[in-house]
């Protein structure tokens, strides 16, 4: 099990007129990171609608920001499961410039038909998948 790591660099459309990064571009970040956390696992996000008609939805997310990334700043984004459910999970994504901690995203998402979007258990294909994103004890 292991924890996946993506590095971002920040562009003057992530910010505002003074280079610091907007409020909501953390969540479009997060996002991009939870993506490509799952594809590290063998398996695009896609798939879970292609071959199950899945969903994730985000149910809740909070954000803890301690300080600001700015305009051509790289940002690590680590990504990790905390919790899992049959039909939910709970991600920790860790914004950090160098040794720097910049913000948290503690993300729970949702399994849902796409078709009616009522909850749904994780296939076992995908259960496994997302546990493998749990970091080592």
């Amino acid at each position: 099990m292991t924890t996946h790591s993506i590095d971002f660099r920040i562009y003057y459309e992530d910010t505002d007129a003074g280079g610091i990064v907007y409020h909501a571009r953390y969540l479009a970040f997060a996002e991009r990171a939870r993506t490509e956390a799952i594809r590290s696992q063998g398996m695009p996000a896609a798939s879970l609608l292609t071959d199950f008609g899945l969903v994730f939805v985000v149910h809740d997310a909070t954000i803890n920001y301690r300080i600001p990334l700015k305009l051509d700043d790289i940002v690590t984004v680590t990504t990790r499961l905390l919790d899992q459910k049959a039909a939910s999970c709970r991600l920790e994504q860790v914004f950090t410039r160098g040794e720097d901690f910049c913000a948290r995203v503690d993300v729970v998402l949702a399994c849902v038909k796409a078709e009616d979007g009522r909850p749904a258990r994780f296939p076992p294909l995908w259960r496994d998948l997302l546990r493998r994103l749990a970091a080592e004890e």
